[in-house]
C-alpha cells in the first residue's frame, strides 16, 4: 500500500530532455545583494541552494538582465554574458543540480521601463516597441528591425552563456510588462510593421528569441516561458488574448508559466505578488484556462502555500507544475515536509511583504516567519554549540516559540512555559480574521513543531522567579509580550470603548459606526476587517499625511505612492496592499493630521485643521501600541547565570523582529 499522500504533486515530469522529480518549482526570484560589478554571491548561491536541498524540482535564479547597457530596471539585477561573472554562476547551479535539483535561470531585458541611471553611457531615452513617453516624463523611442534583430541575437548569447554556467532550463521572462511582453501586449505595441498590430505579429518577437535560442543550443535544455495570462490593466488584455499568447506558445516551448498581472500598477500587481487580501490559489483559474487549449505543460504561480491544494490543482488537471515564491522563503523544506508526512510542520508564508519590503529598503530579503532568511550561508554552516544547556523560555508567543525551537535545535534541554492554555501569544486574537487564515496556519504549525520537538511544555504556568528557580535553568529567555497601551484620554472608561485586540476577539460587540483612534497596522488592519464586515469605519491618527492616501483619506492632498511611514507599523508593501484595500472600501475613511481629545457616547471629539469636530460612531476602539511587559521580564534576570530578553517585552514590533532575535539568541547559547 502507498504511504505517499500526495501522489500526483510528487510524480516526475519530463520537460524536453529533462526529468523533474516532481512538480513543485521555486519560481524566479532574484537575489538582491549582488557585487559591485552586478555578479551573483557566494550568500546567494546558499540562499538558491537551500531550497533544492529542501526538495525543490527547480530552483530558477531570477533576473539576469541579457543586454546590461539598456535593460536594466533597478541595479539588483545580474549581468547576463559577462565572462567575469560565469564562475559565480557556476557554483549556483552546482550547488542547485548536486542536490538533485534543475537549475533554471531567468533572462530579462526592462525594454521601455528600463532606468536611465543605470546606463553606462545615459543616451536620454529608452527603447520599447513604438515612440512614446513614459508616465515619468523619459521618452520611449520605437526599435528598428536591426534592434530588434540585434535583441534577438542577446536573448540567444545569454541562453548559451547560462548554459555553459550550468543550467539546466532557461526561463524567458515574457509578462508582467517586462520588454517581452512588451511586443506581446496590444496596450504597448502599437506597431503597424511585422512586428506588430496582429496577434501572430506581436509573437514575432518572443517566437524568433525561442527559435534563435533552440539554433544555439539545441533542444537538450527545456524552455520554459513566463507569461501575464491577463495584465489587470484597465487597458490591457484579459484571459481571452492570455489564451491567444499561450496557444502562439504551444508546441515551441517545454512548459508554459502561468502568472499574471503588471509591474507599473500597484493593484494589478498586488494580483501578481497576491496580498493578504486575496485567497488562496486567486490565480490558478487562469492557468486552468490555458491548459485546455494547449498541450506544453502548464505550471500555476500564486498565493500557493497548502500541498493538499497543489494535490487537487494537479490531480484536477488545472495544471501540471505549481511555481512557489514567497513561500519557498517561509519553509525551504516545503517538498520534503510534504512528503514525508510533515505536511502540519510546513510553514506558511502568511503574504506580509516583508521579504519585499527589506529588499526594496535594505537590499536584503528577510523572512517574517523563516529567520534562516537572508542568513542561509551562516545557517548551513554553522558547528554546533560546545556546551549543552538548559534553557527556560518564559512566554509562549512568536518569540518564544521560536527560541524555544532553535534552542532545541541546538540540542539543548528547553522548557517553556505559557501562563495561558494556548500557544501563539497576542497574535492569537486575530486567528479568525479571514485575510489573516495564513497567520493562523503559521502559529498552528509552529505549536505543533513545539509538540513534536524535544521540549519540555508547561501551559497556564506564568514564570515568576519562584517558577524559575524551580527549574534551575542555566539560561532564561523572557520573552513576555506586551498588553494594549490604554490611552489617557476623557471618556475612556465610557461603555462604548473597547480595545482592538477585544475587538478582533468580539467583533460582535462592535457598533454599525466605529472609529479606530489609531492609524497603524493594527488599527488599518482592524479596519479593514470591519469594513468588509460591514461596518462604516473611521480611523483618527495623529500623524501627518504619511499614511498613503487614495481618497476618501480626509486631512491631506497626497496620493498614493507606495512608500510608507514605517513608523506606524507597518512594511512599505503590504502598505501598498493596505491602500488597494481602501480603494475597494467607500465605507473605510483615514483621518490624519487629527488628534483624539475625548470620548463621549456619540463618539470621538477630535481636532484637525478644520477645527474641534465631533465623528460620530457607536464605538470607539483603541489601537494606539502595546505596553512592553519590561518589569515582569527583568524580574527574571538573576535566576540564571544567562538571561535575555526578547520581542515584545522590549519594544513591540513586528512579527519579524520577534522571530529574528529570537532564532539568533537561540543558536548563540552554548558558546562558553
Amino acid at each position: 500500500m502507498s504511504k505517499l499522500k500526495y501522489k500526483h504533486l510528487f510524480e516526475p515530469i519530463q520537460l524536453g530532455k529533462a526529468l523533474f522529480r516532481n512538480r513543485i518549482f521555486s519560481s524566479p526570484q532574484d537575489y538582491p545583494g549582488l557585487t559591485s560589478n552586478g555578479f551573483i554571491t557566494e550568500e546567494a548561491t546558499y540562499f538558491y541552494e537551500r531550497k533544492a536541498l529542501g526538495g525543490f524540482s527547480s530552483v530558477c535564479v531570477g533576473d539576469m538582465i541579457i543586454d546590461t547597457k539598456a535593460g536594466r530596471s533597478h541595479p539588483f539585477q545580474m549581468r547576463g554574458t559577462d565572462f567575469t561573472g560565469k564562475v559565480n554562476l557556476t557554483r549556483a547551479s552546482t550547488a542547485i543540480n548536486r542536490h538533485g535539483a534543475v537549475s533554471a535561470i531567468e533572462l530579462c531585458h526592462a525594454g521601455q521601463n528600463a532606468s536611465l541611471d543605470l546606463m553606462p553611457e545615459n543616451p536620454g531615452f529608452v527603447l520599447g516597441p513604438v515612440d512614446g513617453m513614459r508616465p515619468d516624463g523619459v521618452e520611449i523611442r520605437g526599435m528598428n528591425d536591426e534592434q530588434i534583430e540585434e535583441l534577438i541575437m542577446q536573448y540567444s548569447d545569454a541562453a548559451q552563456f547560462a548554459r555553459q554556467c550550468g543550467f539546466g532550463m532557461i526561463t524567458l521572462h515574457g509578462g508582467h510588462g517586462w520588454q517581452m511582453s512588451q511586443f506581446i501586449s496590444p496596450r504597448d505595441n502599437k506597431r503597424s510593421d511585422k512586428w506588430g498590430g496582429t496577434i501572430e505579429n506581436r509573437m514575432r518577437f518572443p517566437l524568433a528569441v525561442i527559435e534563435a535560442i533552440r539554433n544555439r543550443i539545441g533542444y537538450a535544455v527545456p524552455i520554459e516561458f513566463r507569461l501575464s495570462a491577463t495584465e489587470f490593466l484597465p487597458d490591457g488584455y484579459e484571459i481571452d488574448e492570455g489564451i491567444r499568447i499561450a496557444k502562439a506558445l504551444d508546441g515551441k516551448v517545454d512548459l508554459i508559466h502561468v502568472s499574471v498581472g503588471h509591474h507599473e500598477i500597484d493593484a494589478s500587481s498586488m494580483v501578481t505578488h497576491p496580498s493578504m487580501f486575496l485567497p488562496d490559489g486567486c490565480n490558478v483559474q487562469y492557468a486552468a484556462a490555458i491548459k485546455k487549449h494547449v498541450k506544453t505543460p502548464v505550471a500555476t504561480v500564486g498565493a500557493l502555500t497548502n500541498p493538499d491544494m497543489m494535490e487537487e490543482i494537479i490531480a484536477s488537471g488545472q495544471a501540471d507544475i505549481v511555481n512557489l515564491g514567497r513561500q519557498t522563503l517561509a519553509d525551504p523544506d516545503f517538498p520534503i515536509k510534504a512528503r514525508i508526512g510533515l505536511e502540519a510542520e510546513i510553514t506558511p508564508c502568511i503574504r506580509c511583504f516583508h521579504c519585499f519590503s527589506c529588499s526594496t529598503v535594505g537590499g536584503v530579503f528577510y523572512c517574517a516567519v523563516n529567520p534562516e532568511i537572508g542568513r542561509e550561508l551562516a545557517n548551513m554552516t554553522e558547528g554546533a554549540p560546545r556546551h549543552q544547556k538548559t534553557v527556560l523560555v518564559a512566554g509562549g508567543g512568536v518569540g518564544g516559540m521560536q527560541a524555544a525551537l532553535s534552542a532545541a535545535n541546538r540540542g539543548h534541554k528547553v522548557i517553556l512555559c505559557e501562563k495561558s492554555d494556548k500557544l501563539g501569544g497576542t497574535l492569537l486574537c486575530e486567528e479568525k480574521i479571514p485575510f489573516k487564515s495564513n497567520l493562523s496556519a503559521y502559529l498552528k504549525s509552529q505549536a505543533v513543531k513545539v509538540a513534536n520537538a524535544e521540549i519540555e511544555v508547561h501551559m497556564n504556568t506564568a514564570v515568576t522567579p519562584e517558577v524559575a528557580n524551580r527549574f534551575q535553568p542555566d539560561v532564561i529567555i523572557a520573552a513576555m509580550g506586551a498588553r494594549p497601551m490604554v490611552p489617557p484620554i476623557k471618556g475612556i472608561d465610557l461603555k462604548n470603548v473597547i480595545g482592538a485586540e477585544e475587538a478582533y476577539y468580539n467583533p460582535d460587540l462592535v457598533g454599525n459606526k466605529a472609529v479606530i483612534m489609531g492609524g497603524g497596522l493594527v488599527g488599518l488592519e482592524l479596519g479593514v476587517y470591519l469594513a468588509q464586515k460591514g461596518h462604516d469605519v473611521t480611523i483618527v491618527e495623529m500623524a501627518n499625511g504619511t499614511i498613503a492616501t487614495p481618497p476618501p483619506v480626509e486631512g491631506t492632498s497626497a496620493r498614493m505612492s507606495g512608500i510608507m511611514d514605517m513608523e506606524l507599523g507597518y512594511p512599505l508593501v503590504h502598505g501598498v496592499a493596505l491602500m488597494v484595500q481602501l480603494e475597494k472600501l467607500p465605507n473605510m475613511k483615514v483621518c490624519v493630521s487629527t488628534k483624539a481629545l475625548e470620548i463621549n457616547d456619540q463618539g470621538l471629539i477630535v481636532e484637525d485643521g478644520g477645527g474641534i469636530r465631533t465623528i460620530e460612531a457607536d464605538t470607539v476602539i483603541y489601537a494606539i501600541g502595546q505596553k512592553p511587559m519590561r518589569e515582569e521580564a527583568w524580574a527574571l534576570s538573576d535566576c540564571a547565570s544567562e538571561y535575555y530578553q526578547i520581542g515584545d517585552c522590549v519594544t513591540p514590533k513586528n512579527i519579524y523582529e520577534a522571530t529574528s532575535v529570537s532564532h539568533q539568541i537561540a543558536n548563540d547559547i552554548g558558546r562558553f
